[in-house]
């Protein structure tokens, strides 16, 4: 029985929610937006939604632009006004009848009264920009005007590339085509006796066979004497054989007075590098010995002058 008491109270307070909305203008110029006003009268503790807050437009014409947030005010006796606007925006003139707003409660769904919508075109006046057109003034011929941006720009930049891949071109026709390196100082070499010389010197020096390196040193040995073969004669003795090397020499008459002591040394070096033949300290020596004295024996001959004579003699 109190049951049935309370649920008559409840009906009894409880109002109907209603859906109400209403436009500024029904006029609306084209790419502007205005706002439809919707304004929903409930009980505080129904719940509902707008069909319209999921959809993009309300009309195949007419979008949605906004949804600003709705002002809820408090009426009394437990019922509520929520003041909500949504903003519509189209691209297109003409006249559109705007669907009721639906506003769904449960089980029950709640429609608006339907709204039209005008939409103007915006007027241009085709005329007011028209002026008469300027001849052609004749402008002289620029260079730059036919060039890219990116070379008057930067025209200093392309001068100094060009100036670097001059002097590039230049350093390399001059000295890196001949085999030289600019970047190194060039030192006169020495004539092939004295170079030859100082290349022994330097190899006794070293004490290698004293070390038990024999091999090492007929190695140097050998390419001291090939390199002055190959100045002195003009004869690529580095790239022969030690037969090649007398065969070559035979013919040049030069070279005659030291043959027998280079073919010694050659033989005894091919004996320690290719057969693993250990010399004897004698051996070593006297090999130095005989490159000594071919070096000697084939060493260029100064030719005396007429005046260097001269002074000789009176003096």
């Amino acid at each position: 029985m109190v049951l049935s008491l309370a649920v008559s109270c409840l009906l009894a307070v409880a109002g109907p929610t209603t859906i109400k909305a209403t436009m500024d203008s029904t006029t609306l110029l084209m790419g502007k937006v205005s706002a439809i006003h919707v304004e929903i009268v409930q009980d505080e503790q129904v719940q509902g939604f707008l069909l319209a807050d999921r959809m993009d437009t309300l009309q195949a014409m007419v979008e949605i632009a906004a949804r600003p947030k709705p002002d809820t005010t408090r009426l009394g006796n437990g019922r509520v006004q929520i003041n909500r606007d949504i903003v519509v925006q189209s691209f297109d003139s003409g006249a559109y009848v705007l669907p009721p707003l639906a506003y769904v409660v449960g089980h029950d769904t709640l429609r608006s009264g339907a709204l039209s919508l005008k939409v103007m075109p915006v007027q241009v006046d085709s005329l007011a920009t028209i002026h008469d057109l300027k001849p052609v003034a004749t402008v002289p011929f620029k260079l730059g005007d036919w060039l890219p941006d990116f070379i008057t720009d930067y025209w200093w930049a392309w001068l100094l590339l060009l100036a670097l891949a001059a002097a590039a071109f230049v350093l390399w026709l001059k000295w890196l085509r001949k085999g030289r390196n600019p970047f190194v100082a060039l030192r006169k070499r020495l004539p092939p006796y004295d170079e030859a010389m100082l290349n022994l010197r330097n190899l006794k020096a070293r004490n290698l066979w004293q070390n038990g390196m024999e091999k090492e040193y007929f190695t140097q040995l050998t390419d001291i004497l090939r390199v002055y073969i190959n100045r002195r004669f003009d004869i690529n003795a580095v790239e022969m054989t030690t037969t090649q090397i007398m065969e070559t020499l035979k013919d040049n008459g030069e070279a005659q007075a030291g043959s027998d002591q280079l073919s010694m040394i050659l033989e005894m070096a091919d004996y320690v590098k290719f057969a693993a033949v250990r010399p004897l300290a004698d051996d070593n020596e006297q090999a130095f010995r005989r490159a000594v004295n071919f070096i000697e024996a084939t060493k260029p001959v100064e030719v005396k002058t007429e005046s260097q004579t001269g002074e000789e003699v009176t003096s």
